[in-house]
């Protein structure tokens, strides 16, 4: 398995959301911010094209690349002979467990990959469009460690892991209950999938991802997901997702493929992912990294649609570098975030949907570094085009620790995304003659009428920052960022409440998960 998944990964227009719960300053904010605007479908319809930075001859160079890749060098199929069955009998040359693919088949194959797919919530209103011009956000995955400003870094729990579902639950800019939130190392591990799913279901009506750790694994996620859905709706419908990765350079492991082969038997989504740090598991030149990840994704992509032609996929991509002087893994640095931007173009010339990039950082505390990094990279989602981002909110210290106080601060961040990608509305209000016609010549437009037919929705106002004076800031007594995350996550679960579940179907999953876990014994390995 390749590191990230060894660290387990280790429409609504623009302003739509879910109302919040509590009154107060948090929701006059909350108003005035747009998130009420539109209401129901909780995604982004982007309003702002993604940014292309390569010419045609250049991404046709990194495709012949990729091409070359394929049927020069080849990807490994390991430890999965029907994967290598079903490569022979598409017309590839497998030689063991070596793959070489002739140039244009999987380009083939992945044109029966649906471009744009719906992935349904248990509150349909919550369905999320993934392709074309839809943008979905969900949380940071896969940390073992979790972190808050009051007890440090430690290892993540069963209550962390719900606590982390109910703030994404909670957030009118968070779209999706994303998957291993943080790792809960008090349970077994070959039994904390059912209490993930399970958390899931029960603490949030969004759509949410299952577990890719083990074949049987993904199996009893998709078996839990029937159980909520009907295994007919099921039958037909993308309800659930895995996360899956490469084993970069150029191997796909017979865990992941046989995870993938799972999904995409019953029809449900896989998104499709190199994890790739330049120098270690790919060069250190950015064209070169990316004609990589393009070979092994497009590989994995057609595996889903050998097994059944038309299971939704995501394109995935996880660019990153690392510091040639130590061998430390670094994010959230440029190099990479320009690659998002070409890696956007691949994906729509391949007809795919696409996850790139999301809030990275090696930062170990939620400060301005952490920031700094994290805007770099969330931007290049933003920018290169990106459907499904996975870890926008709580990424800290290189994937290893998901944070309380991040997770606010990126929240809110992904809130004043909503109103970026709106880009600049063009209308009769917005263009404001007749505010102009009544201020005239050196007076002000703070209380004209135009201004108060629009002064609650007019800007973004982020719940976290703290907009007052110096001398008011400081009266108050001098509370930096991070504090005020710390205070509004503790506000934010105490306000927490369970979306109503239907009685029957909360007692057929908790049988259903107390007979997975009464079959085997606990194992801690």
């Amino acid at each position: 398995m390749s590191l990230e998944t060894q660290v387990q990964d280790t429409g609504a227009d623009v302003g739509s959301g879910r109302a919040v719960r509590s009154g107060g300053r948090a929701g006059r904010r909350q108003k005035r911010s747009g998130a009420q605007l539109a209401s129901g479908v909780p995604y982004i319809t982007r309003h702002l094209p993604p940014h292309d930075i390569l010419s045609e001859e250049s991404l046709a160079r990194i495709e012949e690349t990729a091409d070359t890749i394929l049927a020069e060098i080849g990807i490994e199929f390991r430890d999965d002979p029907a994967a290598l069955d079903l490569w022979r009998g598409a017309g590839a040359e497998v030689e063991g467990v070596r793959v070489r693919f002739p140039k244009g088949l999987v380009q083939e194959l992945v044109k029966t990959a649906p471009r744009e797919f719906t992935q349904h919530a248990r509150n349909p209103a919550n369905n999320v469009r993934i392709g074309g011009s839809s943008v979905v956000f969900a949380p940071a995955y896969g940390s073992p460690f979790v972190m808050d400003l009051d007890e440090g870094r430690r290892y993540g729990t069963i209550e962390d892991f719900r606590n982390f579902i109910k703030l994404a639950q909670s957030s009118p800019w968070l779209h999706h209950s994303g998957g291993t939130i943080c790792e809960p190392v008090d349970v077994p591990v070959n039994k904390r999938h059912l209490d993930m799913v399970q958390a899931h279901i029960t603490f949030s009506d969004r759509p949410f991802l299952g577990s890719v750790t083990a074949e049987e694994r993904a199996e009893d996620s998709i078996d839990m997901a029937r159980i909520l859905f009907g295994a007919d709706f099921v039958e037909e419908n993308c309800v659930i997702m895995g996360n899956l990765n490469v084993n970069s350079p150029l191997v796909w492991d017979g865990t992941m493929t046989k995870v993938l082969r799972a999904y995409a038997r019953a029809n449900q989504g896989t998104v499709l992912v190199p994890f790739i740090l330049g120098g270690a598991m790919g060069p250190v030149t950015t064209a070169g990294a990316i004609a990589q990840a393009h070979a092994e994704t497009l590989a994995g992509c057609a595996l889903t649609q050998l097994v059944r032609p038309g299971a939704p996929v995501i394109y995935g991509n996880f660019l990153s570098s690392m510091s040639l002087r130590s061998g430390s893994p670094t994010f959230g640095t440029p190099e990479p975030a320009a690659g998002s931007l070409v890696v956007g173009q691949l994906a729509r010339r391949a007809g795919l949907p696409l996850r790139c990039a999301g809030n990275f950082t090696t930062s170990k505390l939620p400060d301005a570094h952490a920031m700094n990094e994290g805007t770099m990279s969330m931007l290049s989602a933003i920018h290169c085009g990106a459907n499904f981002i996975l870890h926008s909110a709580g990424f800290l210290d290189g994937l290893l620790s998901m944070s309380y106080e991040k997770f606010m601060m990126d929240a809110d961040f992904c809130g004043a995304l909503h109103t970026y990608l709106g880009s600049v509305v063009v209308d009769d209000n917005s263009l404001a003659l007749d505010a102009f016609r009544e201020v005239g010549p050196g007076n002000h437009f703070f209380g004209c009428e135009h201004t108060m037919r629009n002064y609650e929705t007019a800007f973004f106002d982020a719940g976290i920052a703290d907009n007052d004076p110096f001398e008011k800031w400081q009266e108050n007594g001098s509370v930096d960022a991070a504090t005020r995350a710390n205070r509004a996550w503790k506000e934010t679960l105490a306000a927490y409440e369970a979306p109503p579940l239907d009685a029957a179907i909360d007692e057929a999953l908790s049988d259903f998960v107390a007979r997975r876990k009464a079959a085997c014994e606990d194992r801690w390995y």
